[in-house]
């Protein structure tokens, strides 16, 4: 992951992966209407990787 902000350092990999996710995101100019279906179809694939059931 690209964090290099030292507050990043020590915080957990969720963390790090989302501020990476946010900023792949805005630098891209991606439609925050259009991210958000697209991490629901994200979503749904890792539930079904994980065995899980889609909650949406």
């Amino acid at each position: 992951m690209s964090c290099s902000n030292s507050g990043l350092d020590n915080a957990p990999d969720e963390i790090k992966l989302a501020v990476d996710l946010i900023y792949l995101l805005e630098s891209n100019e991606v439609d925050p209407q259009v991210a958000l279906e697209a991490i629901k179809i994200v979503q749904a694939d890792l539930e079904r990787k994980l065995g899980n059931p889609c909650t949406n």
